[in-house]
């Protein structure tokens, strides 16, 4: 297969992962190839030569035309196209020797977490608050799903229930392809290895009564991960310094540290036992602007060298744009809206996204964003309305909305909302 050849076949690829990418092929006199590719706003190039017989690939200015000057330039095309299907289309590359899975990290189907109201002299359950209601959705390798809604949505307890921490009610999670659902025991610890989690609470999740060389050295003793008390210590030391921290610092305690170290001292607490899937539950909400930038680029850099999948609760989506490859947005326990997280911003299909999306401060002044400010509060999970659940605070709700129930359905490919009227 010559470059050509190659170039063509990358960018049919390219074009199947999503409905919005436009891809050109240059074929050069010279006998090489230029690939421009669109995404939304934004501009890609990958060509060979440069540089010599390499290949280079880079999102680039709209204006710069073919006098490139490529940032990043490698010796083969399989580096490069790896390279370019991830600054594309969001989707870090695999680490060097490592190839992404064709099975989902996490298939979470139909999931419920639904908590009895119990009354009366004998406790009984009469009702239920449905947390999560009925929730769907795959994570691939190396891939960050954000999951956001208002507070009280459901969000920290699907996160919690996708880990084991909050038991199910029905349905069924997913871990690389084997179901986790009902594992117990033993065999729940083990699995525990490939999926950790990290608190909103940078000092609330922290053993106070612990240095941080033991918080992070537990999971290592309890996964027998350490031969010897040297290689504990040379694995604990390596995990600090990997999240910006002093191995000087590990005999240190909890409360000597900052928010966002101690938020440091839990991702490498997460990192210990090098699992493939974290759930991060708002990592980031309790800290400062500044110290909130440092963690979400030390979240990418650990994705990018390791290849972690990441669900990421939070309330902001900047932040959630920023890091997120699809957004999947939540109300009252349910999946209002599906898709890539560029395409959720720019283009919301849901009446109740479009209303967060329009809460997200715009620092252009000449903007004419409208704010949709939504009437009334979220209503009760104990007793949530008929039909759509969003209804009584929606802007455009018909009669019908009143009493069916709308379908998660796909309206473009990649792109699911639950709502009658979005087209």
């Amino acid at each position: 297969m010559n470059v050509c050849e190659q170039f063509r076949s990358l960018g049919a690829e390219l074009k199947t992962k999503s409905p919005d990418i436009k891809v050109v092929l240059h074929e050069l006199p010279t006998g090489g190839a230029m690939m421009d590719v669109w995404r939304q706003e934004k501009f890609f190039v990958m060509a060979f030569p440069c540089n010599g017989q390499r290949f280079g690939a880079d999102e680039v200015a709209k204006d710069s035309g073919i006098t490139i000057a490529f940032e990043n330039v490698f010796e083969t095309f399989e580096e490069a196209a790896a390279h370019f299907t991830a600054i594309v289309t969001g989707i870090p590359p695999p680490p060097r020797g490592r190839s992404w899975s064709s099975i989902p990290v996490l298939d979470v189907r139909d999931l419920k977490v639904h908590f009895p109201v119990q009354h009366g002299l004998f406790s009984r359950a009469k009702s239920f608050v449905k947390a999560v209601d009925g929730v769907s959705f795959t994570l691939a390798p190396g891939e960050t799903l954000g999951l956001v809604g208002e507070s009280g949505c459901g969000k920290t307890t699907l996160g919690r229930a996708v880990v084991r921490l909050i038991e199910p009610t029905a349905g069924r999670v997913f871990f690389e392809g084997e179901d986790i659902t009902n594992l117990n025991g033993t065999e729940l610890r083990e699995r525990r290895r490939g999926f950790q989690m990290i608190f909103q609470d940078p000092f609330g999740s922290l053993n106070p009564r612990m240095t941080v060389e033991q918080i992070i050295g537990e999971a290592l003793d309890i996964h027998k991960l350490a031969k010897d008390s040297e290689t504990r210590c040379k694995r604990i030391h390596g995990l600090l310094e990997a999240v910006g921290l002093s191995a000087a610092q590990a005999q240190r305690y909890p409360h000597e540290f900052s928010g966002g170290q101690r938020q440091r001292i839990g991702i490498a607490r997460a990192l210990a036992i090098e699992p493939k899937l974290i759930v991060c539950d708002e990592p980031v909400s309790a800290l400062d602007v500044s110290v909130q930038a440092q963690i979400i680029n030390l979240l990418q850099d650990l994705q990018r060298e390791r290849g972690i999948g990441y669900l990421f609760v939070a309330h902001d989506l900047a932040v959630v744009e920023h890091i997120s490859r699809r957004v999947l947005v939540m109300y009252l326990g349910m999946v209002t809206e599906l898709a890539d997280a560029r395409a959720i911003v720019a283009a919301p299909k849901h009446p109740y996204t479009q209303a967060l999306i329009s809460a997200i401060p715009v620092v252009d002044p000449a903007s004419k964003r409208r704010r949709i400010v939504l009437p009334g509060d979220v209503p009760s999970p104990i007793n949530p309305p008929t039909g759509c659940p969003f209804h009584p605070r929606c802007p455009i709700a018909e009669a019908r909305c009143q009493t069916d129930k709308p379908a998660l359905r796909e309206l473009v490919p990649g792109h699911w909302a639950a709502c009658h009227l979005a087209k």
